[in-house]
Formats: structure tokens, sequence, C-alpha cells
């Protein structure tokens, strides 16, 4: 069963309210994407902590619902 991309942006903004995400379709298939997201959560940890924060948002649903995430995470520019 494939994951929306409005849902995962929906379960990303539930865990990061501020957060400024894109989404893309890699595939067309539903279930394999590419998200952006740049958020002030980020701000002093490593990029290995903002992935982690991020799969938390998703709630288990990577490798389930959501086969493929390619990810790249960010704190704003000051």
């Amino acid at each position: 069963m494939a994951m929306a991309a409005g849902e995962i942006e929906r379960m990303i903004k539930e865990a990061l309210p501020d957060a400024i995400i894109e989404i893309r379709d890699l595939a067309g298939d539903g279930d394999h994407y590419s998200a952006t997201v740049i958020s002030k959560e980020f701000q002093g940890i490593t990029r290995v902590q903002q992935h982690q924060l991020v799969y938390k948002a998703l709630k288990g649903q990577m490798g389930g619902e959501l086969h493929a995430l390619a990810l790249q995470t960010s704190a704003p520019e000051a």
C-alpha cells in the first residue's frame, strides 16, 4: 500500500509545526519519495539527529507504507 505525499507532509508538520517541507514522488508509484525539511528544531543537532526526528514523525511508516525516503534536512539560515 502506497503513502500519499500529503500524508507524509502532514505527519512531519504535526511533529515539526514550523517546518518548510518539499516532497517529490521520485518514481510516480507513491513508494519512493524525496523530502527536504527545514526546521528551527534542527538547530544545533547533527544531521543524523535531524533525520531521526523526521523518521520519528513518520511513526514507523518507513519500510511499511513508505518504502523509501531520500531525506535532506537543515535549520533555516539566520
